[in-house]
């Protein structure tokens, strides 16, 4: 009789001891560093502590070709709604603050579907994905709870300005927290897990402005660093070298100390995080997926390292697209793995959707794909399509172009003025020559061509008004006193997208006669070499 009833006990208990995620929907945690270089990681053999991260590559997978475009805001708006930000008209150059655009609002974004499907959501950290209109808020864009900046380049310390206005808020409204901004969104990511609804599963998006310009770190931290070695390997591209020659040639000093302690400060902050998970005994069904949302900025001012890929941020060479990432779930993905396969930023939504067991609601096709089954069955995932990037970034005129697959990539150095455009194309055997050491152009002119008129048909798809590279704002322009005030509120504006210029019936007529040129039509895609008429990319049944 003791015997029967321990094992009644025992079948009445179990139940309660088994974990509770068997059943729960994994919390999900974006964290997105801001121009981390490949070799500014400790599990790259690079020189600057980073025990967090090294920790997240041990225990998780290192996506170790993961893929963003060469600048800011184009990579946050493919990550959100997993659509080419040439589309979008979010593609040549970031979202500056005297900039009115913003991502359309009749694109869904990814923390859209996490909220539809029960999950509490959250932001702490860099927007960057418009801020002129309230329809661009994150607060409009699924997300419950914002806590950070709109812009870039606020600074790591108060009073955290962009353009001298205040730009620090809460959901909307101004708030004076004081300290270092890289443990500031570190405190607060951890006050929300703490203070979540654990009934209820979360996403949180933690996107930091580290290690992003202008630098600046806890004094312990820069004294760490003062003797780091500053002699780099050359990016092997001109226009990130010749800062490099530039800046010797002026004997100013090297950016790497400071570079170094800023990285250091943010793998501080993302363990502050990961113990968060662990005090809560929530770490197991987490996905963290970790990532840098460009290569490093190479150049003088910035201080990456990205050897020995080539190039850095604005460049379309490896250095500038091909970024650390790594993802954590230990309930479903052992440590220490590696995945070899492409992954870009615009497959992060339909994985991560497939990953928790959600419906994406998007109403446009997503460009990205659904990469789950490679990762957790750690299978190859070949990718026989093209993937595009580009940036004019931060010369006008000068664009950096990439199409790459698993075997080949074309780089295209595009030179602009006044009356003449160059184009010099580099062309390399990606599957062999991953560090782009080999220009193999002229030896395959029939692949060149190939690849060059598909970016051709690519860029022709770009909204006519989308973003270019703007350095400096409109003559007389002023920046509000305080950012959260900026955003013109909902109930202040028409319902529906202006319609511009056109008259009713005549834009696609007009659409089709600017070509190449670009779009009047949003997300449209026409054979416009044919002579044809956009269509719209909307899906028929929200299918994928």
């Amino acid at each position: 009789m003791k015997i029967r009833s321990l094992i009644l006990a025992l079948l009445l208990i179990a139940p309660l001891s088994c974990p509770v995620f068997a059943t729960q929907k994994p919390n999900v945690i974006v964290i997105v560093a801001d121009d981390l270089g490949w070799n500014d990681v400790g599990f790259h053999g690079g020189d600057i502590d980073t025990p967090s991260l090294d920790r997240l590559a041990k225990e998780g997978m290192e996506l170790s070709r993961f893929y963003t475009t060469p600048i800011c805001s184009p990579t946050r708006a493919a990550l959100m709604t997993g659509r080419n930000p040439m589309r979008l008209g979010i593609a040549y150059g970031v979202i500056m603050t005297w900039d009115n655009i913003g991502v359309h609002p009749d694109e869904h974004f990814m923390s859209q579907s996490f909220l539809a499907a029960g999950y509490q959501t959250a932001i702490v950290g860099k927007w960057h994905l418009g801020h002129a209109q309230q329809t661009y808020h994150p607060n409009n864009r699924g997300f419950e709870h914002f806590y950070g900046h709109l812009h870039t380049e606020v600074g790591f310390y108060p009073p955290f300005a962009s353009q001298g206005g205040k730009d620090f808020q809460r959901n909307g409204v101004s708030i004076d927290d004081e300290g270092y901004e890289t443990f500031l969104l570190a405190d607060e990511a951890r006050r929300y897990i703490r203070e979540r609804d654990k009934d209820k599963p979360f996403f949180l998006y933690l996107p930091f402005i580290a290690p992003h310009t202008p630098l600046d770190a806890p004094q312990t931290l820069q004294e760490k660093y003062q003797d780091i070695n500053t002699d780099l390997q050359p990016a092997r591209s001109q226009q990130t070298d010749n800062t490099r020659r530039i800046s010797k040639l002026l004997l100013r000093p090297s950016a790497r100390p400071m570079y170094a302690a800023v990285v250091d400060g943010m793998d501080q902050a993302i363990g502050r995080v990961l113990d968060t998970l662990d005090e809560e005994n929530i770490a197991d069904n987490t996905i963290l997926l970790f990532f840098s949302d460009n290569g490093g900025a190479a150049y003088s001012v910035g201080g990456a390292d990205n050897a020995p890929l080539r190039g850095g941020k604005g460049e379309t060479f490896e250095g500038g697209i091909r970024v650390v990432a790594l993802m954590r779930w230990p309930a479903k993905l052992p440590g220490g793995k590696k995945m070899t396969s492409i992954m870009t930023a615009m497959d992060v939504f339909p994985t991560l959707a497939k990953a928790a067991g959600i419906e994406p609601q998007n109403a446009f096709r997503l460009d990205g794909k659904n990469l789950w089954s490679a990762i957790a069955e750690d299978e190859p995932a070949a990718r026989d399509d093209y993937v595009f990037f580009v940036s004019e970034t931060p010369i006008s005129g000068h664009f950096n172009v990439t199409i790459f697959n698993d075997e080949w990539k074309l780089v295209q150095e595009i030179d602009q003025e006044q009356l003449t455009t160059t184009v010099t194309n580099h062309l390399f055997k990606i599957s062999d020559d991953p560090y782009e050491y080999n220009n193999l152009a002229s030896a395959h002119p029939e692949v060149v061509n190939n690849l060059a008129a598909r970016i051709h048909n690519w860029r022709a798809l770009y909204p006519i008004n989308g973003t270019r590279v703007r350095l400096v704002p409109p003559p007389g322009w002023r920046a509000p006193k305080d950012w959260a005030t900026y955003p013109i509120p909902l109930a202040e504006l028409q319902d529906r997208a202006a319609p511009g210029m056109p008259p009713p019936g005549l834009e696609r007529i007009l659409d089709m006669q600017h070509g190449e040129r670009g779009r009047l039509v949003y997300d449209c895609e026409t054979k416009w070499y044919l002579g044809g008429l956009c269509r719209k990319n909307a899906l028929e049944n929200n299918g994928n």
